[in-house]
């Protein structure tokens, strides 16, 4: 089920792929959700009605990049307010390698990069972001 639009919070899981010194990142091609930034994003997605986030993220994870993922870990919970509350639930999936992924459903490109050959901010989303997440994920904190 589709979650609807709240106007007092929003509740998103997102997963950082890594495997062999790599990190997986994607970019989508409807970006409304994403406040219309176009750049590079950890796989991520808004929870349905009732989705537990542990469930969402291997669902993110096999709608955005098509793997199977064991069980994902949770790294760390965010919250921030940006007009409306947002609660952000950050995972961690290590795979043995990084093997070709295909472009699903909404994702434009996806791409393996390396963690120290990262885009530079102003290249992801939010005025890199998601290298704030990643390396708060990497990190174990």
């Amino acid at each position: 089920m589709e979650s609807q639009a709240c106007s007092v919070h929003r509740l998103i899981s997102d997963v950082c792929i890594v495997a062999e010194g790599q990190v997986l990142l994607v970019r989508y091609h409807d970006v409304s959700k994403y406040d219309g930034q176009t750049g590079w994003f950890l796989p991520d997605d808004y929870l349905t009605h009732l989705e537990h986030p542990d469930e969402a993220a291997v669902r993110i994870v096999r709608q955005q990049v098509g793997v199977i993922a064991p069980p994902v870990a949770l790294s760390h919970i965010e919250s921030f307010g940006n007009g409306v509350w947002h609660i952000v639930f950050h995972y961690r999936l290590e795979l043995p390698a990084a093997r070709t992924v295909p472009v699903l459903g909404n994702v434009k490109a996806v791409q393996w990069f390396p963690l120290g050959g990262l885009p530079e901010p102003e290249q992801i989303g939010h005025h890199g972001w998601a290298l704030h997440t990643i390396r708060k994920v990497l990190a174990g904190e």
